[in-house]
């Protein structure tokens, strides 16, 4: 069966970001050709739903699908044109989340997330929102760990994103985890983005231009992207680039959203995933090839990144050996 992905379109709806989970979800098929998912678009009250533009949209369906739907997306409203932050949901909108079903995936693109703060969703979690307001649901809702420099939070049920294009990020990343990265790529080529965003949204942060003689990190980064499977210390990377540490470190934080070390390791993470979804490499020569000197420190950091060691991850997404793909832990 297909997995169905339930859009809720609420007053003021951004309508790029509305169609976000129908671009990205859609047309995905399995090798037999049969869909991957089902996205549906519903309304409070199956009712007219005023955007942003100049135009009204109207759904099909009312808030009692999300009971059924297995992952839920929230769109966000646009508080710059008198669409107010909520500090308290009506009834009619805190009976439908309340109607979600406890399996089903949360997923909040961009200011959507101050919606699953108010309904206390976020409680004790991270989360992120566009950099533009991560201030603001700091300041009202303490109790969240908001994280402006990322492009979206997956804290396992709850997902959060930042603004637009990073919603396209969090769908591809839903995708990835449901089926592997072969169907998450040709998803992106199909979308013609990205599979994988480097950084995170601090990049996009409106800041004072560097002066000329600030030099960027880019050149290193991708130098140590040809050579992840070699020791890279913050001290080499450093003198790749002709800086002191101290001022590479916060150069390449200021750049990417993220430390070198962080960095380095999120891409070793993601080249080891690749290996273990392409390729039939013993886990120990994976581990090296990623530049971890031991398999221990990628059944780690893989681990704690999605929750299944590297056999598991390579049982659960493997494209090399079909028959062991069965159904897979949510991670």
């Amino acid at each position: 069966m297909s997995h169905l992905v339930a859009v809720l379109a609420l007053e003021g709806v951004k309508p790029f970001d509305l169609g976000i989970p129908a671009q990205v979800f859609g047309p995905g098929v399995n090798a037999a050709g049969k869909p991957l998912y089902e996205v549906v678009t519903c309304s409070l009250g199956g009712r007219p739903v005023t955007t942003n533009q100049d135009f009204a949209v109207t759904v099909s369906r009312d808030q009692a699908v999300l009971a059924t739907a297995d992952t839920v997306v929230i769109p966000p409203q646009d508080y710059t044109r008198g669409i107010p932050i909520p500090s308290a949901l009506d009834a009619e909108l805190a009976d439908a989340l309340a109607g979600i079903a406890p399996s089903a995936r949360i997923v909040s693109l961009c200011t959507s997330a101050f919606v699953l703060a108010v309904a206390g969703l976020l409680d004790g979690q991270r989360a992120t929102t566009h950099w533009g307001m991560c201030g603001e649901l700091a300041r009202r809702f303490p109790g969240i760990e908001v994280d402006e420099n990322v492009l979206f939070v997956d804290n396992g049920r709850v997902l959060t994103s930042a603004g637009a294009a990073a919603g396209i990020d969090l769908c591809l990343h839903l995708v990835r985890q449901d089926h592997g990265a072969a169907i998450a790529n040709a998803t992106a080529r199909r979308c013609v983005v990205a599979p994988w965003r480097e950084g995170g949204q601090a990049q996009f942060i409106e800041q004072p231009v560097p002066a000329e003689t600030d030099l960027s990190t880019s050149a290193t980064r991708s130098w140590a992207l040809g050579r992840l499977s070699e020791p890279l210390t913050l001290t080499d990377l450093a003198q790749h680039a002709n800086m002191s540490v101290r001022t590479f470190t916060r150069r390449f934080r200021s750049e990417v959203g993220q430390s070198p070390h962080e960095w380095v390791i999120q891409h070793r993470l993601n080249h080891a995933r690749d290996l273990l979804e392409t390729s039939e490499l013993p886990i120990g020569d994976v581990a090296n090839a990623a530049g971890f000197a031991d398999p221990v420190l990628l059944r780690k950091h893989l681990r704690n990144s999605v929750g299944l060691t590297p056999n598991a991850y390579r049982k659960a997404y493997s494209t090399t050996r079909p028959e062991d793909r069965s159904v897979k832990p949510r991670v």
